[in-house]
């Protein structure tokens, strides 16, 4: 960088993370990774980087409440375990900020019924016939709240999730042209070259689909999983295109390079069968998994440690967004005052 080049503009990244069930490696390759890439560090000084348990967007799918409180828990030792570090970045949980909640409603008002009905979730309920509450319809606000109440520049994203950074942008845009410049307009980061998990039947990895495997599931069960992953009836002797086998996909996702190699080798000169690279796969997550699994074995042995991380978070993120609703509040006229024009 030349020595007068100015500084890099700060980076503030944000996302959330629904507890509806365990994660899965759809999840950490999806999702989670990014999380722990963006965490400030080496060669981002003045990065922050906040990401948060999202257990109210969660209540449109879970309605039992001790699951739900179950979820939130296993989701914070399972992202500390998978090496997002609370000194490094905020963890909390979405419902431990209200300031969010009102934020949200600031939004509703500068929030087209029109621009809400055009978005997927909602598209796909009313396109099947099935009923769809106001949750899911507003949905896309109360994201647009959790990104905008922390200045986010940056929002980790599938490419599935690109729309609802669209309608943040167009609410807080919305906002602004009303009220000034209140709020910053975050962007999208899709996962490098975009590319989806493969569940154990070849689609994307989903919990809808019942095709995951998750990152801290019993080995025994992880390994009974895996070796029964779908697979063509090719013989063995025909050799095979690997980058068009979603077993070797998920192989590649934890393999080194040279074992990358070697295993495509193998595919494209044939001679071998699939349980082979099953029990290749097997090996290779739990070499990829040890120190995240060994890590969440000592978190478990001490609850109070992330209880103590998400009410440090918390704390953290109420400051951020206490001051970016402040902010959206007077500029719309909310601010009391007092007899001598002071608020």
């Amino acid at each position: 960088m030349p020595a007068d080049a100015p500084p890099p503009a700060p980076v503030r990244a944000l996302s959330g993370i629904q507890p509806t069930g365990r994660f899965h490696w759809g999840n950490y390759f999806g999702a989670i990774r990014q999380y722990i890439d963006l965490q400030p560090g080496a060669g981002r000084p003045q990065s922050e980087a906040y990401y948060f348990i999202a257990d109210l967007h969660a209540l449109t799918t879970v309605r039992e409440p001790a699951r739900l409180r179950s979820l939130v828990h296993d989701a914070a030792v399972d992202l500390v375990s998978l090496g997002l570090d609370p000194a490094r970045a905020t963890l909390f949980v979405q419902s431990d900020v209200p300031e969010v909640t009102e934020l949200t409603w600031l939004l509703m008002t500068v929030a087209p019924m029109g621009l809400l009905e055009r978005c997927h979730a909602y598209k796909d309920k009313k396109s099947r016939g099935l009923p769809a509450d106001a949750g899911l319809f507003t949905y896309p606000v109360l994201m647009s709240a959790d990104i905008l109440a922390y200045d986010a520049t940056v929002v980790p994203v599938g490419e599935d999730q690109v729309q609802h950074i669209e309608v943040c942008r167009d609410l807080a845009g919305a906002f602004n042209h009303l009220y000034g410049e209140v709020f910053t307009l975050p962007k999208p980061r899709l996962v490098e070259g975009g590319a989806k998990v493969p569940g154990t039947d070849g689609q994307k990895m989903s919990k809808s689909y019942d095709n995951t495997i998750e990152v801290f599931e019993d080995p025994a069960a992880q390994k009974k999983k895996i070796m029964r992953i779908t697979t063509d009836s090719r013989p063995m002797e025909e050799p095979k295109a690997p980058d068009e086998d979603h077993l070797f996909q998920l192989y590649s996702l934890m393999a080194d390079d040279g074992e990358r190699a070697r295993m495509a080798e193998l595919y494209r000169r044939g001679g071998f069968g699939y349980g082979e690279v099953k029990k290749a796969l097997v090996d290779a997550a739990a070499r990829f998994f040890a120190e995240a699994r060994a890590r969440r074995a000592a978190l478990e042995s001490d609850p109070a440690r992330i209880e103590d991380i998400l009410a440090d978070g918390a704390r953290r993120a109420r400051a951020k967004a206490g001051e970016v609703l402040a902010r959206a509040r007077r500029a719309c006229g909310l601010e009391r005052r007092t007899a001598g024009g002071r608020p």
